[in-house]
């Protein structure tokens, strides 16, 4: 039931973390690692670290932007400790496991951790369905990053566990008909979309406020599969056909 999940480590500065990250990932039960910028990686201390989890370093993608390792992803979640200027679902890893456990094998999830020091940026974070949040102490808040792939990990593989010995539960009330829409298909609807409202003189790019990220958040919150991207993007080219008929 864990196959299907990916960690993600952006822009990891310390090695050592990467090979907590991948023993952390192996006492669990994942073992798709990617690495998007990595200050230092290949590194000794991340093999010492691992401590016999260096089959998930050797194998562990390395990519160039958090975009391309999430091209085959079709639920992303993002971690988040900070409040943001436009508030985005957010979960508890618990939560979180709840709505992974029932997908399908199919379905590619990602979730995604950012640098040691600031997490994920804005936009790295508008690109993700969930917001997940560990509701540490107050006082001291602060997690190591394989500390914190340790607890969201522990939650996947204690609800894949539970999934596995009891009757599977269908996200949504029901068995879904239809896999997921990709990243890359939601970031090309979002490019299509964005380029339908200049057109239509809706959106303004000199001033665009807020708009696009605001409906990048309700797109997202709808979680929608390839059919729904393809009718939305029928909708847009539609609407150009209009607007071409019309000049």
């Amino acid at each position: 039931m864990l196959e299907n999940i990916t960690i993600i480590l952006v822009n990891t500065t310390h090695p050592g973390n990467i090979g907590g990250v991948a023993r952390a990932m192996k006492n669990m039960g994942l073992t798709d690692l990617r690495l998007v910028e990595p200050k230092v990686f290949p590194d000794g201390d991340a093999v010492a670290r691992a401590s016999g989890a260096t089959d998930l370093l050797d194998n562990a993608g390395v990519f160039s932007s958090l975009a391309e390792a999430l091209a085959d992803c079709q639920l992303v979640v993002g971690t988040s400790a900070r409040e943001r200027h436009i508030p985005w679902p957010l979960i508890n890893p618990r939560e979180l496991a709840a709505i992974t456990a029932p997908l399908s094998g199919s379905q590619k999830i990602a979730i995604v951790f950012g640098r040691e020091d600031r997490g994920l940026t804005n936009e790295e974070l508008q690109l993700c369905h969930h917001h997940v949040n560990i509701p540490t102490n107050e006082a001291f808040s602060s997690l190591n990053i394989a500390a914190a792939v340790q607890v969201v990990t522990y939650e996947l593989r204690m609800a894949a566990l539970g999934l596995t010995e009891s009757a599977e539960r269908p996200q949504w009330g029901t068995e879904w008909d239809i896999d997921l829409a990709s990243h890359q298909e939601l970031e090309l609807l979002f490019e299509h979309l964005e380029k339908v409202l200049v057109d239509t003189e809706f959106l303004d790019p000199e001033n665009p406020r807020q708009l696009m990220p605001r409906l990048r958040r309700l797109f997202m919150r709808a979680v929608p599969d390839k059919v729904e991207v393809n009718v939305l993007r029928g909708i847009l080219s539609t609407i150009e056909k209009k607007i071409d008929g019309g000049h």
